[in-house]
């Protein structure tokens, strides 16, 4: 098996090459870690490389796996962490040049519950400062350096969990772990061309992770295809003590579900007409493929303020969250010039606006329970442009967010989202098709050849 086979396939079918002593785990690690070293650089995507730990976890898992002591389809796999989670050993640096030290003594547990499921733990990777969280305008807004696209390094691989994005998007890991406050998952899975799955919020624990929000943050895997993102989600989902958010309800990933006839999604009016005409065009190649297994109809998303009720709940959160930041000046040395004053204004969010703002959530909650009575999932463009130069900062225009409702929508009130590669759109393949809600959300999958990218 060549370089190249082995770095762009699937979890599963890598998973079935470990399981069947085909692949060797500390090969396979071995070769991504290469991998990692030689052309992580080139799109600035690792903060840290883990090989120490790596070694060690790859000779355990070929060890275990020779004794019969299979623990399941993550066994032997290296993957990428965002560089936001402890790991107990190695810096923790929320993606700060001043925190580029910062360390914690134990481990997340995501990483916990990644170790326990026989996962390699291979690299720590590239975000935007504090995952964004002090508002930035240009892909530069790290230490490590713009975060860059493989199928196209002029343009950005997206934020906040631009490594994430591009690490898989380049073969140097099978599968990556990124967080979402607001699009830090499904927009680098949309400029890079990657799958990526936003948890409902409180699936998996947020314990260990850098804080943002408290009712909005969601960790999530980022793959090749969605039916790896099931995988993943199922060895990291689960309450956790920790965390008093998580959810106690039962979860399991299943790739083929009872029959039950043909789905029903909907299309939000308008959404998918405010995106550029190249990732129209995509789009509506993507609904014609669905309706072969899907009864698609065009529906109308209730008038509610979604992005001002989000934005609102994320400035005076993240105002919060961050005092102790923003009391130690700290922020004055981030990387982005807008980002070191950008956590300020939010401490002036009045506390009557943050109510209302939550008042209002739970009536898009409401409103979303009838809507999606009607239909197993909603469908648009994951973004509504394609992946933008990294050269540059970038000019938002008057009304931009109202062209992505449904980002604002979800995030708000936790709803699950994937997005998943849809085709090619202005030379590069970053255009996606993102799903919220319904079982059948974790099975969709178009795969694309892999880009020659070393």
């Amino acid at each position: 098996m060549s370089e190249l086979d082995a770095v762009f396939l699937p979890v599963r079918e890598l998973a079935e090459r470990v399981r069947t002593r085909q692949v060797s785990p500390v090969a396979l690690t071995r070769l991504f870690l290469d991998r990692l070293e030689r052309i992580g650089p080139r799109y600035n995507a690792v903060v840290t490389l883990t090989a120490d730990l790596a070694e060690k976890q790859a000779q355990e898992s070929e060890r275990e796996i020779g004794e019969g002591r299979y623990r399941g389809p993550l066994h032997g796999i290296p993957y990428g962490l965002k560089d936001v989670f402890a790991t107990e050993g190695y810096p923790t640096t929320w993606g700060a040049g001043p925190l580029r030290d910062q360390a914690f003594d134990y481990d997340a547990t995501i990483v916990r519950r990644l170790r326990d499921a026989g996962a390699v733990l291979a690299a720590k990777l590239a975000l935007v400062e504090l995952a964004g969280g002090t508002g930035y305008r240009r892909a530069d807004a790290s230490f490590t350096g713009p975060g860059l696209n493989p199928w196209d390094p002029g343009t950005w691989s997206g934020g906040s969990s631009s490594g994430s994005g591009s690490a898989v998007a380049a073969g140097l890991v099978p599968f990556a772990i990124g967080t979402e406050t607001w699009g830090s998952i499904v927009g680098p899975s949309n400029n890079c061309a990657v799958s990526g799955l936003r948890p409902t919020f409180g699936r998996v624990s947020r314990h260990g992770g850098m804080p943002l929000t408290y009712g909005m943050d969601k960790p999530g895997p980022m793959c090749l295809t969605a039916d790896d993102c099931g995988l993943v989600l199922d060895a990291i989902a689960g309450h956790d003590e920790r965390d008093e958010a998580t959810t106690t309800r039962p979860y399991e990933y299943r790739l083929h579900r009872p029959e039950r006839g043909r789905f029903r999604l909907g299309v939000p009016k308008g959404v998918p007409e405010g995106s550029q005409p190249g990732v129209q065009d995509r789009f509506r190649e993507a609904l014609v493929a669905l309706a072969e297994v899907a009864d698609i109809e065009e529906v109308e998303l209730p008038d509610l303020p979604y992005a001002e009720v989000s934005r609102t709940i994320f400035l005076a959160e993240s105002a919060s969250v961050m005092e102790e930041l923003i009391d130690s000046g700290m922020t004055a040395g981030l990387t982005a010039p807008e980002a070191r004053i950008g956590i300020y204004p939010r401490t002036a969010v009045l506390a009557t606006d943050y109510l209302r703002a939550l008042r209002l959530r739970g009536a898009i909650a409401e409103a979303a329970d009838r809507l999606l009575a009607r239909c197993d999932a909603l469908l648009s463009p994951t973004r509504p442009t394609v992946a933008p130069p990294a050269d540059r900062p970038w000019v938002k225009k008057a009304g931009e967010r109202a062209a992505d409702p449904l980002n604002a929508f979800g995030s708000c009130i936790g709803l699950p989202a994937i997005s998943v590669p849809m085709g090619f759109s202005d030379g590069a393949c970053r255009s996606a098709c993102r799903s919220w809600v319904g079982p059948m959300t974790r099975t969709w999958c178009w795969p694309l050849p892999p880009p020659t990218r070393g």
